[in-house]
């Protein structure tokens, strides 16, 4: 019986609904584990596919074709290590997330998921029939256990792998990020490696689908929950990963170890990759983004150029007479500052058309709110011609804050079709450009420096849509607005938890009210990245038609 075993790692980013493309790169993957002498060359979950792709695999059509270019990929990979990788599987009229492990130009063994996660992005119950409790599959003379994803946060699948001879655990995963999310893996696999006595490794997948971006960190744990192995966050990376058979049994080697970024790098990092594989996966090479002089057009604006690179970004100044001079010079400066292409197109002729093709109607009436966003609709009107007329995608701007009490023009400044920012509070946006500012990593393909001026951080937000506008004649301070909005919807919490959280009722009935009138709007957003477990779009899924309020 051999006493060591050696596993290749491929931590890697597919696309959905890519099948060949996801082929090739497991392919690659396990000619570098062939190369190294591997054993076994492991992929993730889902792999064949990509991850998330929703109600897609339900698709009879789709899912032969996944099992189709495994089995193919099997054929392929048959004289060298085994590999496993995650597919769809049907059989006995029931689809099952599989883990298929391919020997001998075969399909040698199947794992089927048995917990199937119905919270938050995942709806795997309406999707996936729940496989069997099983044991584990051989690879030579080693029996290795694989808890498919969330067959590892609970016991049961683990203890049965360890109690049938799994010699150690390989789990495959499709775990998106949110923040904080690593210490929360981490906990619940060393609670693993404790119950069972067995070494586990957890394997990830990298890249952004649609708002959500896995963000990699596989690692590697021995017996008492030592991490053995680390991979870096966000990268690619296929590594080899030795293990020794001892007297307690296996034990891995030390190997790569990569220290992990703080939050305020982490949430920065997802929205540039977010941005940058959305604009791959869906053929996009060049963004352009009205850049108004406030802060969040400028965060997105460099968002844009790190993920992209200053040539493939236009930023359009779109004024009216309520736009500052301040405005003007920071929208400029900030530009020049990142490295991008700036047009100036102003509104005022276009806008006083309008407003005269519209007078007979108006007559009478004063002007409110239909002015604004008149404005509003005008730019988004211009904006979307110019990506038409350049095939550049729109970006929208719309922090957090704004998304969740509608302080935004649908049709108008909503439009586009990716919102960066769209899970990032005010209050982060704020902290986020004073981060950046300072910071400049290598995958980032902006330039270092001060790249959003001083003053566009420091002075009072505006929409500069009317005469001495500003966000707080509308809103409550975004100190106090944040704060309510993360009690109500990233807690769920209530208007008696504002209230006891120290925050004035009216000022939390407001928020509320504002939030459950603005579903309509959020219903026709763009999409935009996941920072939270309860970002807008699949993690908080509400009525628009709603007539209840607490409190």
């Amino acid at each position: 019986m051999s006493d060591r075993f050696r596993l290749t790692l491929a931590q890697l980013n597919p696309t959905v609904g890519d099948l060949d493309g996801n082929a090739a790169k497991a392919r690659a993957a396990w000619e570098e584990g062939k190369a190294a002498g591997a054993d076994l060359v492991a992929l993730t979950e889902m792999f064949i596919t990509g991850y998330n792709a929703q109600d897609l695999v339900m698709k009879p059509a789709f899912h032969r074709a996944a099992m189709e270019a495994v089995a193919a990929l099997a054929a392929d990979c048959a004289d060298g290590p085994a590999l496993a990788i995650g597919s769809p599987w049907a059989e006995d009229g029931k689809l099952f997330n599989a883990y298929l492990i391919c020997r001998g130009g075969k399909i040698a063994s199947k794992v089927l998921k048995h917990h199937l996660p119905n919270e938050t992005v995942f709806d795997e119950v309406r999707i996936f029939d729940a496989g069997p409790l099983g044991g584990p599959y051989s690879v030579g003379n080693t029996r290795i256990g694989s808890p498919i994803c969330e067959d590892a946060w609970h016991e049961d699948v683990a203890e049965t792998l360890a109690e049938t001879g799994a010699e150690f655990l390989l789990v495959p995963n499709g775990s998106p990020y949110y923040r904080g999310k690593f210490e929360t893996r981490l906990n619940h696999m060393v609670a693993r490696v404790v119950e069972t006595d067995l070494p586990l490794i957890y394997l990830n997948m990298v890249g952004g689908q649609d708002d959500q971006v896995f963000d990699g960190g596989s690692f590697v744990l021995n017996l008492h929950g030592q991490i053995a192995v680390q991979l870096p966050v966000f990268d690619e990376v296929v590594t080899h990963v030795d293990l020794v058979r001892g007297p307690e049994g296996w034990v891995a080697e030390p190997g790569l170890f990569a220290r992990h970024p703080d939050d305020w790098e982490q949430d920065y990092h997802v929205m540039v990759l977010a941005l940058r594989d959305y604009m791959a996966k869906t053929g996009f090479t060049k963004v352009l983004l009205g850049l108004s002089g406030g802060i969040d057009s400028a965060l997105v604006a460099t968002i844009a150029v790190d993920a992209l690179g200053p040539g493939n970004v236009r930023c359009v100044m779109l004024p009216s007479e309520y736009t500052s001079p301040h405005s003007l010079e920071d929208a400029e400066a900030c530009a020049r500052a990142l490295g991008c292409h700036y047009d100036y197109v102003p509104i005022a002729e276009a806008r006083a058309a309008i407003t005269a093709t519209l007078s007979p109607l108006f007559a009478g009436r004063d002007e409110d709110l239909t002015e604004e966003n008149i404005q509003s609709r005008l730019r988004g009107l211009l904006l979307m011609a110019l990506s038409n007329k350049f095939g550049e995608m729109l970006l929208t701007t719309g922090n957090k804050s704004e998304v969740a009490v509608g302080y935004a023009t649908i049709y108008g400044d909503m439009a586009g079709g990716y919102n960066p920012i769209k899970d990032l509070y005010k209050t982060r946006v704020f902290e986020t450009c004073r981060w950046r500012n300072t910071s400049h990593r290598s995958w980032m393909k902006g330039p270092s420096g001060t790249v959003i001026p001083d003053r566009i951080i420091s002075k009072p937000p505006s929409a500069e849509l009317r005469a001495d506008q500003k966000d707080s004649d509308s809103l409550p301070d975004y100190p106090v607005l944040d704060a309510i909005l993360t009690i109500l919807v990233d807690q769920d919490g209530s208007i008696a938890d504002c209230v006891a959280a120290g925050f004035a009722r009216k000022d939390a009935l407001r928020v509320q009210h504002l939030l459950y009138i603005s579903e309509y709007k959020r219903f026709q957003s763009a999409p935009g990245a996941r920072l939270t477990k309860r970002a807008f779009w699949l993690d908080r899924r509400y009525p628009i038609v709603n007539r209840w309020r607490d409190g």
